[in-house]
């Protein structure tokens, strides 16, 4: 697994290593608004994360996910730290928990 400093690094790293989706959080589904792409939660496996924990703000504290669906769409999907419940759908948060 490769290591990141900060989420910009993270970001420029998995966008060199093909991760060029956008993704943005729906409540049942992720979304890439330049393209027509939406993945329900069986659609997409999370390949890498990386965790940011702010050291002095916790605005700064941040997930990086490396998105791939079953037809071999790769893209990111950079949240908040912690997935709030609010708004999102069951299926989808157990998605995006991470497990390690």
């Amino acid at each position: 697994m490769y290591t990141y400093d900060t989420v910009a690094e993270a970001v420029n790293g998995l966008k060199q290593r093909g991760y060029t989706i956008d993704f943005n959080l729906e409540a049942d589904r992720l979304c890439c608004t330049e393209t027509p792409l939406e993945l329900s939660p069986s659609d997409f496996e999370i390949t890498e994360f990386y965790r940011f924990e702010g050291n002095s703000d916790p605005a700064d504290e941040a997930i990086v996910y490396a998105i791939e669906s079953g037809k071999g769409d790769k893209g990111l999907l950079v949240t908040g730290f912690g997935i709030s419940a609010e708004g999102l759908g069951e299926e989808m948060i157990e998605k995006l928990k991470v497990k390690h």
